[in-house]
Parts: C-alpha cells; structure tokens; sequence
C-alpha cells in the first residue's frame, strides 16, 4: 500500500526531527485528524509546532530505543525521519522497519550516494536535492521527469 493510500485512513504517525520539514508534516497531518508524535532531541523545537497541533512531543534521542519505545514506535503505521543527519535517519528508518515493524517507514536522506544504499536496503527516502533538480529541469524543459 503506498503512503497516500495508508493516510487516507487516520493513522499513527511517529515522526522524527521537528525542524521545518518535520514540524510541517506534523502540523499537516495533526490538521488531518492523524495522529501524530514527534520526537527531537532540543525541547526547542517543538516551538514548530503550531498551536493546533494536537499530537504528543517527545524530547530524546530517537537513536535509542527507550525513546522510541516512549514514542510507541511499536503501535505507529508511518515513521517519517527528518532529522538534518542521514546517519540518524536511515539508522532509525531501519530500527523502525526491521525491530519495530512498522509498516511504512520513510527517510530524508541529503546525499544521493546515501539514498542509492537506503534503496538497496528497501528504505524508502525523499532526496531534497533530488526533489528540487528535478523540478528545475522540469521548469527549464517544460517536461516532466522522473523524481
């Protein structure tokens, strides 16, 4: 089942890093009735979060699995991590599909190298440089091209 598919039920979603992406998806899906935890290591950056947010935050770690397990990481049918380390994405990406098993699990990854390895893991990723070239060429061309 793909992602659109899973959210058009109300789901469970934990999400990792409440910088700008994080804390957006968190208030959008929070809007949409989902419910929806976000963990970050600075208490800080829950100030993202808008005052409609209706979810839980978590401050720790999400590298360690008594903050995952705070996080219910066990019950979650999405795990988006989109903290601004790929190292720490795609480590909790994995912990959350292979110990957690959780259903859909997806990782923002910067580098392209780190993204071809998390594909060959069967780790779904959003590639932000990937993303945005290709709608500057889309742009430029007028054409669509594969993301």
């Amino acid at each position: 089942m793909d992602l659109l598919g899973m959210l058009s039920k109300k789901s469970f979603v934990v999400i990792v890093g409440c910088g700008r992406l994080g804390s957006h998806i968190a208030n959008t899906l929070s809007k949409e009735g989902h419910s929806v935890v976000v963990v970050d290591l600075r208490q800080k950056s829950f100030q993202e979060l808008s005052g409609d947010f209706s979810g839980f935050s978590i401050p720790g770690d999400a590298t360690e699995f008594d903050t995952l397990r705070q996080a219910k990481l066990d019950k979650a049918d999405v795990l988006i991590a989109a903290t601004e380390s790929d190292t720490v994405n795609m480590l909790v990406a994995q912990v959350a599909a292979k110990i957690f098993k959780v259903g859909k699990v997806l990782a923002r990854v910067f580098d392209k190298d780190r993204q071809d390895l998390c594909t060959r893991l069967g780790i779904a990723t959003v590639c932000p440089s990937t993303v945005v070239g290709t709608i500057f060429l889309n742009s430029l061309f007028g054409i669509q091209r594969e993301m």
